[in-house]
């Protein structure tokens, strides 16, 4: 063998270039629509029409709706991808999506996209929520007006105001401190996280978008926030302010208790465990120590340097501890998608029924 034989035998060979990913065709995905309807019927032939034609099924939900709209869809619509499904008892939001998740999953769907059935919402953004997903990189995507201040103008000032202050309380309930606007109602979800999120206790009301996402948080699903703009127009809400704040705050309070004790202290026990016992422990003894002494101090008499430090220091160290506790959290939101694991088992099922 010559020296150039060698030399050439010898070389590390070429990789060969890395084959591009298929291309995605959403006609072939299995995306299915999912269309609550209360009240709607002004508005709900608009939203079938505009629905693009990659989607495989339309699921209209007529939740007990006084206005008829399931006869009204069956009577008007002329879209054979329409199926209409009624409730004999009016469930709310919440309850007439997860009704229109199982109906479309039973069909097939593998990503289900829910609107309103008031036109608000612009289906020409289904495809950036469909994305996501398809491409594996989310379990959950949903709509967030809040990304631009352009996307704003046609929102009412009380609505940017309101929805402020409950994507904080939501960041705090659901540990999804990388999401704002949790009650937009514009979403996407693979159908393997829908049948897990329907066996659990999701609130069927109008809470029903944040505790999704506190479920959601629960299965250690990954989230995404996908721009988009508000629409206003002449529709009518059904909600009233005055009736939700003190029930969305207490719903809260009790997602982010339930919440902390399951993460941190039943499925994991971890620095930040130790970091909320500690800065509970030292916050709650300091304070105690400072009402005690202010209930049994001597009138004019002036408080020793050892008093003062021995309120001051646990309650400094006890926020410390709270704050370092909850900088872990914040890094703690999920960032694996679930539903490639749960399409694996559900495909592996039937070969381990078999044996």
């Amino acid at each position: 063998m010559t020296s150039a034989e060698r030399t050439t035998r010898n070389a590390p060979r070429a990789r060969r270039p890395a084959e591009p990913p298929p291309a995605l065709r959403l006609e072939e995905s299995g995306v299915w629509l999912v269309v609550p309807c209360y009240k709607v019927r002004g508005h709900i032939l608009r939203v079938i029409e505009k629905t693009p034609a990659w989607f495989e099924g339309i699921v209209c939900v007529d939740d007990a709706c006084p206005d008829g709209s399931g006869d009204f869809i069956e009577a008007e619509n002329t879209d054979p991808r329409v199926v209409v499904v009624r409730h004999a008892k009016n469930q709310g939001v919440g309850g007439a999506t997860l009704t229109g998740y199982a109906e479309a999953a039973r069909r097939g769907g593998k990503v289900l996209v829910k609107v309103d059935g008031d036109d608000q919402m612009d289906l020409g953004y289904a495809a950036h929520l469909v994305a996501p997903i398809l491409l594996g990189e989310a379990d959950y995507a949903k709509g967030n007006r809040f990304t631009s201040i352009s996307h704003l103008t046609t929102m009412p000032t009380v609505r940017v105001l309101g929805n402020a202050v409950l994507s904080f309380a939501a960041k705090v309930s659901t540990g999804y401190w990388n999401l704002f606007d949790p009650t937009n109602g514009y979403t996407a979800i693979e159908a393997h996280v829908a049948r897990l999120v329907m066996e659990k206790r999701v609130s069927r009301r109008f809470f029903f978008e944040t505790d999704l996402l506190y479920h959601l948080g629960t299965l250690r699903a990954v989230v995404r926030d996908v721009p988009m703009p508000a629409r206003y127009a002449d529709e009518v809400s059904n909600i009233r302010i005055g009736r939700i704040i003190g029930p969305f705050a207490l719903k809260h309070l009790r997602n982010f208790l339930q919440r902390v004790v399951g993460q941190y202290f039943v499925r994991d026990f971890n620095a930040a465990s130790l970091e909320l016992v500690f800065g509970l422990v030292f916050l709650l003894f300091g304070a105690g120590y400072t009402l005690s002494y202010l209930a049994n101090r001597v009138p004019g008499q002036a408080a020793s340097a050892g008093v003062v430090m021995l309120a001051a220091l646990p309650v400094i160290l006890g926020v410390q501890f709270l704050l370092q506790a909850m900088n872990y959290d914040v890094l703690n939101v999920p960032n694996r998608p679930i539903h490639p694991y749960l399409d694996v088992l559900t495909r592996l099922e039937p070969q381990e029924t078999a044996r």
